[in-house]
């Protein structure tokens, strides 16, 4: 497989004034450099999935929009299926697709059916080909109840389902995913994981997805790179990661009388399933959550191991 991104020392900084008023500032522009990405290089071969994670602020959002040609470099270079992004913005909208989770594609008071027409129009792509692709996505995403309604009326799994669709209406050769399952609650995480992997494994789509929530690498990706504070500290696979990072399960169980008890299980000693099994056995269970560490619990021990 051929390399599809390609990315080469790359770096970008942002000045910051510290000057409160404007018209001061412009006469003596104190402040100071900040490094969102620093000096970072990797490659992802066509059709890899691939989670780009780390804390609030590690430089993740910032790689994506330089890779996705919303932003420009400091230093440094990329190439996006042979293209450098930020010099071939035009051209290379029509190999991508972006989903940011916290922002939408779609025409806030317009129909669903009418943004994907839209977009279908802005693409170029012909008139039967284009209903046979959305004809195929909305059957897979499960969207058709979904077309005739007005964006703002969609609760934000069903927008989240709709976001991806537009994104894979001209079929990009690569899908950028920023925080696709923020906000959502765990049956629309769920759908959405489902439907990413599937949607990429049947079209040989490359995936970059960035995230705070362990479940969506685990459920959709095969490997994982982590940034913090703009550098790369872990780039291999998700059995790697899981095997070595990924061995703890925090476990909380309600019983009927309203008691909750936690506990944190380690899955190289005593697999999760047993430890359940276990607190059935003892409780009245009536509610049950299990959960991975979080990504900043994950790192530390990445640092503490370096």
């Amino acid at each position: 497989m051929d390399d599809i991104i390609q990315v080469s020392r790359l770096t970008k900084k942002f000045n910051i004034r510290q000057n409160s008023s404007f018209i001061k500032s412009l006469f003596s522009p104190e402040g100071k450099t900040l490094t969102a990405v620093n000096n970072i290089s990797f490659k992802i071969k066509k059709g890899e999935r691939v989670a780009f994670i780390g804390p609030n602020g590690a430089g993740k959002s910032t790689t994506i929009k330089m890779l996705s040609s919303i932003s420009y470099p400091t230093s440094g270079t990329a190439l996006v299926n042979g293209l450098v992004p930020w010099e071939n913005r035009k051209k290379l909208a029509y190999d991508i697709g972006t989903v940011f989770g916290q922002r939408s594609q779609l025409w806030y008071n317009l129909p669903v059916q009418d943004s994907f027409f839209l977009m279908g129009k802005i693409y170029n792509v012909d008139e039967i080909p284009f209903k046979r692709r959305l004809s195929k996505l909305v059957r897979l995403f499960e969207i058709r109840d979904l077309l005739v309604r007005p964006v703002r009326a969609l609760s934000l799994g069903q927008r989240m389902r709709c976001e991806i669709v537009a994104s894979l209406l001209h079929r990009p050769q690569v899908l950028f995913l920023d925080e696709p399952t923020i906000g959502l609650d765990v049956t629309a995480k769920e759908i959405i994981r489902g439907l990413i992997r599937r949607q990429a494994l049947e079209e040989d789509t490359t995936l970059l997805l960035t995230s705070h929530d362990t479940d969506d690498m685990e459920k959709v990706c095969d490997r994982v790179i982590i940034i913090n504070r703009g550098k790369l500290i872990f780039d291999d696979s998700i059995t790697a990661l899981r095997d070595s990072f990924l061995r703890k399960k925090y476990i909380e169980i309600t019983t009927d009388s309203g008691q909750k008890i936690k506990m944190v299980v380690n899955t190289a000693i005593t697999p999760a399933k047993k430890a359940v099994d276990e607190l059935i056995r003892q409780y009245h269970v009536t509610d049950l959550t299990i959960e991975n560490p979080p990504m900043e619990e994950i790192i530390k021990e990445i640092y503490a191991r370096e």
